[in-house]
């Protein structure tokens, strides 16, 4: 089974949905979400909008609160976690072993069972303050990222934003412990 958290980069969670529905091809999938997207109504979409269509994509409960969380260590253990969206937020908590959400106890509970962390960035300051929490990560073993571009180097020219398309790729060199490349696109 695939663990598959998503972030609040509101923006970017339909394309990550549309991922996770190629996933379930392949794997079963555990939907997570961040406190973010399990309360927040947006512009996007209403939390209750995206919360059923994660339920009617994976057929099973979503994990939304770190109790939930907390089991997806050695106690049940998960092929891999995806985290896509990742904001530069979980990612700065995730690199200084800040565990107080969701999403970053299932990656602290995971990453406990040495299998595969898979990062999909979404953050408009990846380029400025969290550019050394990529780099943080980046060290750690059975942490991968999808690889990422600018989005819009004129007008976010500190952002970066994972090519979603890429995440099976990802995750498939992620299981057999490397890192798909190209990791920065152009």
């Amino acid at each position: 089974m695939i663990g598959f958290a998503l972030c609040g980069s509101f923006c970017t969670v339909r394309p990550a949905l549309r991922e996770m529905e190629r996933l379930k091809e392949k794997y079963e999938v555990q939907g997570i979400v961040s406190e973010a997207i399990y309360h927040t109504d947006t512009r996007f979409a209403s939390a209750r909008v995206i919360l059923d269509e994660i339920l009617h994509l994976t057929g099973r409960e979503l994990i939304c609160d770190i109790v939930g969380a907390e089991p997806l260590g050695p106690a049940a253990p998960l092929e891999a976690l995806i985290i896509c969206p990742c904001t530069g937020n979980t990612l700065a908590k995730m690199a200084n072993g800040i565990t107080d959400s969701c999403v970053t106890m299932a990656a602290k509970a995971h990453l406990r069972s040495n299998r595969p962390l898979v990062i999909a960035l979404a953050s408009n300051d990846a380029l400025s303050a969290n550019l050394r929490n990529i780099g943080t990560m980046l060290a750690r073993k059975n942490v991968y990222f999808v690889p990422m571009k600018q989005d819009d180097p004129e007008k976010k020219p500190h952002s970066l934003v994972a090519d979603f398309s890429l995440l099976p790729q990802t995750l498939e060199a992620a299981l057999a412990g490397k890192q798909f490349q190209r990791l920065f696109q152009c």
